[in-house]
């Protein structure tokens, strides 16, 4: 997911995004550890994209 269309989403979407981003990256660490993913740089992926949810939350936070 790009910053632009994270900017354009809703506070009370990008919180909903941010579980549920969250609840697949423990899914996919767990299923990592049972058995080698096919690409584990979805891991990785996961991770950003967390990253950039949570940081446009708290930049939205900060210029309230």
């Amino acid at each position: 997911m790009k910053t632009a269309e994270i900017k354009e989403l809703t506070t009370a979407e990008i919180q909903e995004r941010l579980a549920t981003e969250k609840e697949n990256l423990v899914r996919m660490k767990l299923n990592h550890s049972i058995s080698p993913l096919d690409n584990p740089l979805q891991i990785k992926v996961a991770r950003k994209t967390i990253a950039r949810l949570a940081t446009e939350l708290r930049a939205r936070e900060i210029n309230k």
